[in-house]
Order: C-alpha cells, then structure tokens, then sequence
C-alpha cells in the first residue's frame, strides 16, 4: 500500500452530503414488506397462533422481530438540549482564511461545505415547550473533506459557570426538583436560584437568560455563539485566538414573555414548526459566519480573561469579521435517524482549529463521548448516516456495538508489517491534525485564576447596554422567577447579587418583591472555592475604565429591512372588501411576508361582490400570538361582523398589548373602536407617529400598504408597553 502524500489526498471524490445519506434513505414505492432480513411477509396483521383462539407461539419471529424493534425504538433521551429540532444546509466562505487556518473549508470560497445544524431548548425534556425561557442550542456539524468540525453553540455567548466540574450541579440546580418533578423546563424554582446565588460567576450569564434573548421568535432570528475562545492554526503553525459568531440575516427578534406563555398553549411546537415551514416554503434560513480574530501577544491586554467562559469580547474592542454564510435548504427525512440520533462533540475537530485551556471547554471535550456511548449504544456512533464523515476513514478501531464497516486484512494495530504498514500517520505537512505546542509550567492545583474573579462589571456591562424597554423586560422576568422562590433567604441573596451589577435594577427587583436589599448576609456568598481557602464573599468590581456601553448587546439595534417570513393575519368576514384584501395582500407578499385569513368561521367567505376567499383559520384555531402583524380591511358587512365578534376584539387588543403592528381601512375604524385600546388618529397619519405607536388608519390602500410594511420592519414596538398596558 502507498503512502498517502499532498499530492495524493485521502479526499471524498463527492462532497455532498446528501449522496452520502442517499443509500441509507428507503422511501416506499410499492415493493413488498419484508422482515429486517429481507424475507418477504405475508401477514403482518395477525400473529402465530395454536388454532385461531389459541396461544401465540413462540416462533413467531415476524411478531418477535417486530414487537422487539418497537420496544427498543426509543433511546434515552440527552439530559440537556433534550428538545430539539434541525435541518441540513451548506457553508461558504467568502474569501479564504488562510492567513489565520489551515482549514480546508475555510480556504476556498468555491468549496460547498454541507452541514447539519440543530437546534434546542436546554433545559426541558423532549416533551416540553419551544417557549420555555431558556438558553437555545445551536450546533453546526460541517462535513469537510478533512473529517468533521462540530461547532457546538448557543444563542448566548456565555455560561453560567467557569469549570466544567460544576456542570452537574447547574444542570442538577435547574432541572424539576427531585422529589417532585417540578416545574418541567423552567428555571423558575427554589433550587436552581439557591445555587446560582450562591455562584456570583452566573452573574453575567443571567442577565442574558433573564433578557429576550431567552425567548426568540424563531431560531431564524437569532444569533449563535461558540461560547469558548478556540485557537486558529495556519500552516506557518502560527496561532490566533478566536470567538465563533452566527449573525442572522434576518435580524435579531424575541417574542413577550406573556406572548410566549400564552403560544405554549396554542402551539408548543412553534419554533420547530417555523423552521420546518420557511425550509419547506424555500424560504431558507441564513446566518453569517463571525469571526472575533486575537493574535497571540494580545491574549492579556484585555480587563477580562480571554480563557473565562463567563465573559465576551466586546465588538467595540475586537470588531467581528464576517467570513461566510450558512444557509439551511433542506428539512430531515425522518426525525429519529437524524434529529435525535445525531451526535454534536466539542472535540470533533479539524486541522487548523484547536482548543484552549478553558476548563468549561476542557470538561466538555471528556463529557460529549462519554454522553454518546449510553445514548447512542456504543462507540460506533460516528458510523450513524447522519454522523458519518465524507472523509474516508482508516484506523484500528473495530467490532463494538454496532459496527457497521467491514475491515479486511489482517492488522489491526500499528506499527505493522503484515498490513504493509497501514494506516499510516499523517505528518503536519501532510494535513496530519497537530495539537498547537503550547509551553505550560505549573504546578498541580485545584484552583482558579485570580483573572476569573471579576463576576459583575460584564454584566453590568450588558444590563447597561440595553433600550429602556429591554431593560424593563429582564426587571419584570426577574420579578417573575424570584417570585416563584419560597425561600426569603435565597431572594434575598439574589438581591445582594443584583445591587453588585446595577442599584437601580436590584432596587426595582427589590420593590416587586416586597423587600428590602439586605446591607449584609450571614455566611460566604461566593461558594465556588475550595473547603480550606480563604473566605471570600462576591467581588465588587469599580467600572471606572471599563467599556460602560455596547450596541451589540441590545436587539433594538438588530437589522430591520425586511418583512420575509414574517405572518400577518387578515381579520375578515362575510361581506369584506376583496380590492382592499388583494392590494395588501399582494403589496406584503411582494416583500416576502406571509398572508393567512382569519375569519369566525373555516372554509370560505364571500366578499361584497360575491368572491370566494379560503380561510386558514377560524377564531378557534387561529390567534394572535402565532402572528407577527394584524390588517383589518373595509367592508360594511365584514366590519359589523368583526366589532361584534368578541374573539375579534379580543385577538387586536392582544395583539396591541405585545406591541405588534396594526393596520385597517378607514372603512374599518368601526372594529377598531370597539377594542381598548383605540385612539383616534387622523387619516393621514405622520409617518414618525406610526412608526412610534405601530398603528397604520389610512383610507389611502396604497399608502397603508407602505406604512404598515415600514412598521413591519420594526417588528415590536416595546415603547408602547409599560404606559399603554391593555386587558387581553
């Protein structure tokens, strides 16, 4: 056998992912039913029996092999990013990143990377809400011509903790408290707040997890992070520090928390839904790849450690290049084979990128294997269509728990001769994967850095960063989840923890719980140090000299020039004016949003000459909650029908109260008017006035039309919530 050189590369000649899965995917056309063996079946509807009332007999191995797959079909579920949902794509870089990687994706910008990108809930099992107010997975798997990069994010650039050691304690901490399996996939209970008060180094992570980051309106929309600082490596063995980013195209949108609660109930399966229908409707999801690039010399000139899994970059310091785009154009085949059976690894790694000494990084690189041989049945997981590489694969791995590939030869070790030396190892030059040398001098210890020390002037930071109304939000989801904790004392300590980010924010939090910031606790708060240290209590930060502001941090300064994807409702009856309906309807769908009818009732409804136009959605079905815009349009009879519909009224003034656009024609005041919320505004409105209150009343179709798209493209409109409260 010949040694592989550069000139000879081991690459698949098919970089497609797609083929790779096709002989894996059975689709039925026709051909008959067969056992697992083949042999076909000629009645899979009554077992062996001893006569036709008798016992079922024992060798019966069609019904055997049947009931025993059915039993076994289910595997355990992952203990974290349980609820999950996920599409195939592609990557291309924009120009080649060979000055910082030796990556081979990320040199060539003719080049096709197919991916496979899941994302998640944390927190709640399988069965739980898309709504939950969570942390979102966001893993990319990248199937390269050099083996398989898993980049393993979420939508939130930091953790809660520094050390992997206390990952089981959070974990532990959040999830329904042992002795009664409550609450299921919230973060609002006595347990999960007792540890995260005694952890001050949460304290930056929970102000993302209490801000409407928590709860996007759809994977679409938000941002993805690596967490970590990996290394890049070029082939000059230079290393750069490196934070990964996802920047969606269509900008960064969350939904209300109530809003969020009341789509539980109507549709817990929102946010999987969405993505399945954009993908489904060509409407493909696209993020930008971003790249925060730090040189080797740099890595201590920050106020913050680079290593710290509880700090960002901020932009202003460290400018994101964006690099490449990613685009999901394909939904799965079948759920269970590829959604829940593929496995994401911090460690699956190519040549070129590399790992730093972050000990939340370290622990996960031992935990993701260890998690996939319980979950996946062994160590031949990577064998799996979905998880397989389009690289070919040659080493001395064999036999286990599903093996699926059949080795020939001889030698299953190395070094040999009787396999003529194979497989042989790849030197650096030869695109061989080489742990970046790096010099470490230290001795043995159970600490941490007195760099990771610093737990509050990031938050602060992020707390301070925000728009008033985000701002509002993170007091009142505070108010929320330490309202739900029986124990004073635990509110007491979070109280102490929030005077250290913000007076204000603690003061405000304080007030909606009925107490008072206590000047001093009993005990240490700080609990992540070792028995015999010295006591230490939280560490109080002077932001003198720090970066007091950063526009990233705040969703209101997200991209919004665009309306794609985004779902508006038409409230129509009996009678409606089908002119009005067809300009905006076409004037919206033009601009790539989505029109559904909602009327009192499902199937047709007649306009005022006569038209027939399908209904999506009755007032029972449909609400508005599962919609990003509302259009009321004229029409006597229709009008009449929608001021007396209760459910009518009722779906505008919630629509109002989660500070959503709202249009209608003059001609349709009349149901406007019989909501709370009504205020009248002149038929031809200021523009700066609908875009402050999001209400478009225009006689003018064409002008409406305008306006509600242009209020449309600044999705919410927050400023309206706290003053203008209505009943819904």
């Amino acid at each position: 056998m010949s040694k592989n050189t550069t000139d000879n590369p081991a690459l698949p000649n098919e970089n497609d992912k797609a083929k790779d899965l096709a002989p894996d995917i059975e689709v039925s056309t026709g051909e008959f039913m067969t056992t697992n063996q083949g042999v076909r079946i000629n009645d899979d509807q009554n077992s062996l029996k001893a006569g036709d009332r008798g016992p079922t007999l024992l060798e019966d191995f069609i019904m055997r092999e049947k009931i025993t797959h059915f039993d076994h079909e289910r595997i355990p579920e992952r203990i974290v990013h349980a609820r999950g949902s996920a599409a195939h794509g592609v990557f291309k870089v924009y120009k080649s990143l060979a000055p910082y990687t030796r990556a081979g994706f990320l040199q060539d910008p003719t080049r096709e990377t197919p991916v496979f990108v899941r994302f998640s809930t944390v927190a709640g099992s399988r069965g739980s809400t898309d709504l939950a107010r969570d942390v979102r997975g966001f893993a990319v798997k990248f199937y390269t011509q050099e083996g398989n990069f898993d980049l393993v994010g979420n939508n939130m650039p930091v953790f809660f903790i520094q050390d992997a050691m206390k990952f089981p304690d959070l974990i532990h901490a959040v999830k329904p408290e042992p002795d009664n399996e409550i609450p299921q996939a919230a973060s609002a209970h006595d347990t999960f707040w007792d540890f995260i008060s005694l952890m001050p180094e949460s304290a930056h992570m929970i102000m993302w997890a209490m801000s409407d980051r928590a709860i996007p309106r759809s994977y679409r929309m938000m941002e993805g992070f690596g967490v970590h600082t990996f290394r890049l490596v070029n082939d000059k063995n230079e290393s750069h520090f490196v934070k990964f980013h996802w920047k969606p195209l269509l900008g960064v949108h969350s939904v209300a928390w109530d809003e969020a609660q009341n789509i539980s109930g109507k549709d817990p399966d929102f946010h999987r839904r969405d993505l399945w229908d954009a993908i489904a409707s060509g409407n493909f999801p696209e993020w930008e790849l971003g790249l925060q690039i730090v040189p080797e010399a740099d890595e201590h000139k920050f106020d913050f450690d680079l290593l710290d899994p509880t700090k960002i970059i901020p932009e202003e310091l460290v400018p994101v290049q964006r690099v490449g785009k990613l685009t999901l154009n394909r939904n799965p085949d079948n759920f269970f084979a590829e959604t829940e059976q593929v496995a994401f690894h911090i460690g699956h790694v190519v040549p070129g990128i590399d790992f730093t000494n972050d000990p939340l990084l370290q622990g996960r690189l031992f935990s993701y294997t260890d998690t996939q041989l319980i979950r996946l049945g062994g160590p031949n997981f990577h064998e799996l269509p979905i998880n397989r590489t389009i690289a070919p694969l040659h080493n001395n791995q064999r036999d286990g728990y599903g093996r699926q590939m059949i080795n020939r030869g001889k030698s299953s070790y190395s070094p040999n001769t009787l396999g003529g030396g194979c497989p042989f190892q790849a030197k650096f030059a030869e695109g061989g994967f080489t742990s970046h040398a790096e010099r470490i001098d230290a001795h043995k210890v159970r600490e941490r850095s007195p760099s990771f020390r610093d737990h509050f002037s990031q938050a602060r930071l992020f707390f301070s960063s925000q728009s008033e109304p985000e701002k509002n939000h993170i007091i009142d989801a505070l108010r929320f989840e330490l309202g739900k904790v029986k124990t004073v004392a635990i509110r007491e300590r979070m109280l102490v923890i929030l005077a250290n980010i913000d007076n204000g924010l603690a003061n405000e939090v304080a007030y909606g719980l009925g107490l008072s910031i206590p000047k001093e606790l009993p005990g240490t708060v700080n609990q992540s140090i070792p028995a015999d240290a010295d006591p230490q209590s939280y560490e109080s930060v002077n932001p003198e000299g720090k970066l007091a502001r950063s526009e990233a941090l705040s969703m209101a300064n997200t991209v919004k020039n665009s309306i794609r994807t985004r779902k508006v409702a038409f409230l129509a009856a009996d009678g409606f004016d089908d002119a009005a309906v067809s300009l905006v309807r076409t004037a919206l769908e033009k601009e790539g949003a989505i029109v559904e009818i909602i009327a009192p009732k499902q199937g047709f409804i007649l306009s005022e000459d006569q038209k027939q136009l399908e209904v999506h959605h009755s007032f029972l079905t449909g609400a508005s909650v599962l919609y990003d815009a509302v259009y009321v349009p004229g029409g006597v009879n229709s009008v009449a029908t929608l001021a007396a519909e209760a459910n009518a009224v009722h779906f505008l003034n919630e629509a109002f109260k989660h500070c959503k656009p709202i249009a209608a024609d003059e001609a349709a005041r009349q149901v406007l008017e019989a909501t709370y919320f009504h205020k009248k505004l002149p038929p031809d409105a200021e523009e700066d006035t609908v875009l402050r209150e999001g209400i478009v009343v225009l006689q003018d179709l064409k002008a409406l039309s305008d306006k509600f798209i242009l209020a449309m493209k600044q999705h919410r409109f927050w400023e309206r919530e706290k003053p203008r409260r209505v009943p819904a």
